[in-house]
């Protein structure tokens, strides 16, 4: 005979306990509402093969981070088939006249692939927008921000330029003791850059300052200042994703500066996190956060 509870034999029995909502799990991931606008990823410089591979790279990561986004890849300054234009991506986005009825698609959001604000690249964005009539948004640029100064770590780490983690006891025996941050754009791309430095500098224990590659002069002055407060050991790191610098500006800078240099940002995985995270801003997405209390593996 048995009770509700077990069998009758008296002794005791080890019920399940209730599993309890969050607890060791992670969030579901969020995923793009339906009928999201779609993000058209700006992508500054020449077009080639290298950028618009590093651009799909960053559209990639974000998908991966936003199951069922419309992303779009949309080149600022092409004139050539092989690479839509930007003014070409949007124009794609408005319905044509014959379907004005239909409801329509909201419109687009522009991101634009850049680490610091560069009002020449962000002036030619706001042409193709308004003269795709698409009536697309535009986001801010991807920095200043705490992950862009992880990524410039992790590029300095790679050149053999910095420590990949300041806790660990080991040395580097080229890391650089003064660090030229280099950015593109003028001084409101430096003034950004500097904000990114100073994050840097946290995290390297180190000076680090910003400078213009573009602007004749500036790394050597920056060089300078570093050497004049301290530094023996220099290193250039660009603060910079990579399509926007212009091909022999930074092996100049370093020439200017009489330093080793890291790689641009390139597709490290911040970036397309950054350009996710711009985009879910201007859209209104917000990310799925663990409940309070819940302890997340």
């Amino acid at each position: 005979m048995s009770s509700p509870t077990g069998p009758s034999s008296g002794l005791p029995v080890r019920m399940p306990r209730p599993r309890q909502p969050g607890r060791h799990r992670r969030p579901e991931p969020v995923t793009a509402p339906e009928g999201a606008p779609a993000l058209v990823l700006a992508v500054p410089g020449s077009p080639s093969a290298t950028s618009r591979g590093l651009a799909e790279e960053v559209v990639s990561i974000a998908r991966s981070e936003l199951p069922g986004l419309d992303a779009l890849i949309g080149f600022v300054e092409s004139e050539e088939e092989e690479f839509p234009s930007l003014a070409e991506v949007l124009a794609r986005t408005v319905p044509p006249a014959e379907e004005a009825a239909e409801p329509a698609a909201p419109p687009p959001v522009v991101v634009p692939l850049l680490a610091s604000p560069d009002s020449g690249y962000l002036d030619i964005v706001r042409t193709a927008v308004r003269d795709s009539g698409s009536e697309a948004r535009i986001t801010d640029v991807l920095g200043p921000h705490p992950l862009l100064a992880e990524a410039v770590h992790v590029r300095l780490s790679e050149a053999g330029l910095a420590r990949a983690d300041r806790a660990r006891l080991f040395t580097v025996a080229t890391a650089a003791d003064g660090i030229v941050l280099g950015t593109v754009g003028g001084q409101e791309a430096v003034q950004a850059a500097g904000i990114t430095g100073m994050l840097l500098s946290a995290r390297l224990a180190v000076p680090v300052l910003a400078a213009a590659l573009d602007e004749q002069g500036s790394v050597a002055d920056i060089a300078a200042r570093l050497t004049e407060a301290g530094s023996q050991q220099l290193a250039l790191a660009p603060c910079l994703i990579g399509p926007e610098l212009p091909e022999g500006l930074l092996a100049a800078g370093a020439e200017e500066a009489g330093c080793p240099a890291a790689e641009p940002l390139g597709s490290y995985p911040a970036v397309g996190r950054l350009v996710l995270s711009a985009y879910m801003a201007e859209v209104g997405i917000t990310p799925q956060q663990p409940p309070q209390g819940a302890q997340v593996r």
